[in-house]
Order: C-alpha cells, then sequence, then structure tokens
C-alpha cells in the first residue's frame, strides 16, 4: 500500500521545479529573447486604452453587460458604459471588440513559482505562462525567499508575471519536527514577510497545534495539506485559510469498523473509496461551512493522475510544448507506471473521481467557498493552462460555467477582503482582465479562446500573446 507520507514527499519534491539539475536538462527554447526580461510588455499601464463593444460578465453578480465600452488608465478600470455613450479618451489605444466577451483575470490558488536555485528563464517561463494564460493572481504554494523579492518586481512592473502571493518553504516532518522547529519556522517566515504558511503531510498533532497556536499568536494564516494527525475536523478548528485538494475528505468518512486505516488509504484515501460512509459527508459539508474554511480542490491535477487515459495522449495537449520535454517524460513514466503496476484498479480509480466530484458538489451546494486552483506546474498542469482545465473539471463536478468562473475571480476578491479592487469588472477595479473569443457562459471551454489579456493594465492583443507563446515553444 502506497504509504501517504511517501507520496506527498514526492509530491513536494516534483513541485519543486526549480531543481538546478532539472531545469538545466531541459533543452533552452529557439535563440528567441526571454518574454519576461528582454521583451517588455506592449504598453504600460499608464497608457490609456478603450475596448469597444464588448459583452461583459462583470462576475460580481450572474448579470451580462452588452455591448460596453471599458476605459483603462493607470492600471484601473476608470470608465465603463454602453459604447453609445461612453467614448474613448484623446489618445487612447482603442481595440473594438465587437463580438467578443470579457472576464475578470483569474486567480490560480495553488500555484507553483520555481525555486530560487532555478535558471531564471525557467521562472520567467512559468510566471509568463500564467500571465498569458489569463491568470492575473497567483498564490506560490512552496515559497523560498527569492520569493519576496519576486513578488516586489511583479508589483513594480519591472517584471512580468501575474500579482503574486507567497507562503514560505514547507512545514513538513522533515522542516518541523519538534513543537520547537515548527515555532520557530512560523515566527521566521511571519518575520520574513510570507503570506502564508504552507501545511504539509508528516507533521505530528502535538507540532500541527503548536504551529498553528504560533500563527494564530503571530497573526500569519496556513493553508494546503491535511496531516494525517491532524485531520479534517482539527483542520477546520484551528481555521485553515483553505484545504487544498480536499486532503483528508475521504479519510474523514471512513468508519471505525473499517478493514483499513486512514494510514493506508494510499494517495488522497484512493485505497478507502470502497469502505467510506457517505452518510458522513452532509455533516463535514455543514461543518466547514461553520468553520468559514475555503477549498481550493485542484481536481483536474486528479482527473490526469488517475484516470485511464493514456500518458501519450495527455504529453500531446497542446500545452505541453511550452514545458520543459523532461518533466513531460517524468510525468509520462509516472502515469505509465500508476496504469502498469496494478496497485489502485480501474473501477477503483473511477469511483475515486466520482466520490471527489461529489463532494466538489456537495461542499459547494452546501455554501463552502470555493477557489479556483489547480496545482501547477504539477503532472500534467502546465502553468497558466491548467487553471482552465480546473474549470472544466469544476463543471464536470457539477458546477455552472458562471459558479466555476466566479470561484477565480470574485471569490478570490470576497476573500482577500479586496472586492472593492478586484474580482470584478468594474468602475475602480484592477485592469487584469480576460477578451474571449465565445461565451464562456454557454460553454466553458471557451476561456480558453482568448483573443487578448490586460495584465495590471497592459494590452497583450491575440498576435502578441500568440508571438509569446511561439518563443516559449520547447518541441
Amino acid at each position: 500500500m502506497l504509504n501517504r507520507r511517501v507520496f506527498a514527499i514526492n509530491l513536494l519534491v516534483a513541485s519543486a521545479i526549480g531543481a538546478t539539475a532539472s531545469s538545466a536538462q531541459s533543452p533552452s527554447p529557439s535563440p528567441s529573447p526571454s518574454p519576461s526580461s528582454s521583451q517588455s510588455p506592449p504598453m504600460s499601464p499608464t497608457t490609456s486604452l478603450a475596448i469597444t463593444n464588448v459583452t461583459v460578465h462583470p462576475m460580481d453578480r450572474e448579470q451580462v453587460l452588452r455591448d460596453q465600452t471599458v476605459i483603462i488608465a493607470d492600471g484601473r478600470i476608470t470608465a465603463m458604459g454602453p459604447s453609445s455613450s461612453v467614448h474613448a479618451p484623446a489618445g487612447a489605444t482603442v481595440i473594438d471588440a465587437r463580438g467578443k466577451f470579457m472576464i475578470p483575470g483569474l486567480a490560480e490558488m495553488h500555484a507553483h513559482v520555481p525555486a530560487g536555485n532555478a535558471p531564471r528563464e525557467v521562472t520567467e517561463r512559468a510566471l509568463t505562462l500564467y500571465a498569458l494564460s489569463g491568470v492575473t493572481t497567483a498564490r506560490g504554494m512552496l515559497g523560498d525567499p527569492a520569493h519576496l523579492e519576486l513578488r516586489k518586481t511583479i508589483a513594480a512592473g519591472t517584471t512580468f508575471g501575474p500579482r503574486l502571493l507567497t507562503s514560505g518553504p514547507s512545514l513538513n516532518g522533515n522542516t518541523a519536527p519538534t513543537v520547537q522547529s515548527g515555532g520557530r519556522a512560523v515566527e521566521a517566515q511571519k518575520a520574513a514577510g510570507y503570506d502564508l504558511l504552507k501545511i504539509h503531510p508528516g507533521i505530528s498533532r502535538e507540532v500541527f497545534d503548536s504551529i498553528a497556536a504560533t500563527a494564530q499568536r503571530v497573526g500569519i494564516p496556513f493553508a494546503g495539506h491535511v496531516p494525517l494527525a491532524v485531520g479534517w475536523q482539527r483542520a477546520l478548528e484551528t481555521k485553515f485559510q483553505t484545504i487544498d485538494h480536499l486532503d483528508g475528505l475521504l479519510e474523514a468518512m471512513l468508519p471505525d469498523n473499517a478493514p483499513l486505516t486512514v494510514a493506508q488509504g494510499g494517495f488522497f484515501g484512493l485505497a478507502l473509496v470502497d469502505y467510506l460512509d457517505l452518510s458522513r459527508l452532509p455533516t463535514l459539508v455543514a461543518a466547514t461551512r461553520a468553520a468559514g474554511v475555503a477549498m481550493v480542490p485542484t481536481q483536474s491535477l486528479m482527473e490526469s493522475w488517475v484516470d485511464d487515459t493514456p500518458p501519450e495522449v495527455l504529453a500531446a495537449r497542446p500545452e505541453m510544448r511550452y514545458w520543459l520535454p523532461n518533466q513531460i517524460q517524468a510525468w509520462t513514466m509516472n502515469k505509465t507506471n500508476l496504469l502498469a503496476s496494478g496497485q489502485f484498479s480501474l473501477e477503483q480509480r473511477t469511483r475515486f473521481l466520482e466520490l471527489r466530484r461529489e463532494a466538489v458538489k456537495a461542499l459547494h451546494d452546501g455554501g463552502v467557498v470555493f477557489l479556483l486552483g489547480s496545482d501547477a506546474p504539477q503532472v500534467w498542469n502546465v502553468p497558466g493552462f491548467s487553471a482552465h482545465r480546473e474549470l472544466e473539471a469544476l463543471v464536470l463536478a457539477g458546477l455552472t460555467p458562471y459558479e466555476a468562473i466566479r470561484s477565480g475571480t470574485m471569490n478570490v476578491a470576497e476573500f482577500y477582503n479586496e472586492s472593492d479592487v478586484a474580482g470584478s469588472v468594474r468602475t475602480g477595479r484592477r485592469a487584469d482582465l480576460l477578451l474571449l473569443d465565445a461565451d464562456p457562459m454557454a460553454n466553458i471551454t471557451n476561456t480558453q479562446r482568448i483573443a487578448g489579456v490586460v495584465v495590471a493594465g497592459r494590452w497583450i492583443s491575440a498576435d502578441e500573446r500568440a508571438r509569446r507563446l511561439e518563443a516559449l515553444q520547447m518541441q
């Protein structure tokens, strides 16, 4: 039986894409200049921009605003309204968006940014892919001291990428083996200026309780995995900021008389699917809502990791051409080994995904806050592109396109108490926007039909986006 802690450490290692050896073995892209450093965004955030005749889904409510003009200056939406009455300022760049659709830029709430020892071009690649995909905010979930400086340079506009929030380095059974070491790590990460703590598996209950108490005392939130020794209920009691991957939920439905223990659950409880007491789910939903803990489900990660799709089909996805070939080879080997091992039957894996979809729907319908997050770069998840695949996974689980998109827009703004400045297409909000060739409310895959992106007020046209992506092709 796959040991959950071993899996989690492997996940941690796989996520740390900044490993120098891994990056160095990847062939360089063509001789074209780095898209982040030497190729600056096509307009400065202080240039006035008017996007005219566009259909807007503002996302602070389920509403359609047709034939709108949206005026952008200094990184903000300065005016918007019917195109018949709102006109482009003198000297503005005008984009005729007739027949196109606008939504706010997306937030990726389980992102990874290459570690500080990664080559600069790998970091720039990840950040650029996020932004070109319309991910305009990213919450990094495996922090590094270099990310603190990166957060500053992105905010200053000298590094191209999404607005960055970052956790500190992983807190796990190795980095926080004792109460004293856990407490010191919390205080050090707070003092360094990280936005949150990242919890990984392997932490004992005693150490976790100390970490949680110290975090509450110094005022830094914590999020991520639910260690086996902690469990879902204790995670709720201590006010995780978010529980990611729905980690610990299936284990919380395992009855005491089951033939397996939670420690034998394997990959996020996959081995337990035949023994769960699903009548516990409504109580867990109610407790989660009452605790105010948000979910970042990363359902797309689970779908591609354990479903029966052959690895060569996954490796042929269009976005794979932009990511590191050696990592795609590793993902291919991971999937090949899983399918060949017989460790988990097709029936188990299918039921696992069905149960997770049912849980996503039940939690969402029960009033639990959902925040968009796919876990990228991670197995089959290319930065930016995977956020759109996560939207598809949420709709597959039963959310409407509006509900899925809201999880990556307005829900995130409300979560951070920023609904007056972010998360919607309204006057005064940050100019982080996605322009689409087709209506995403009609079909969620239309979020991938990108006609342009506005990142912190910078307009990136479809042509400019295509050129940047072409420069990033690696295979």
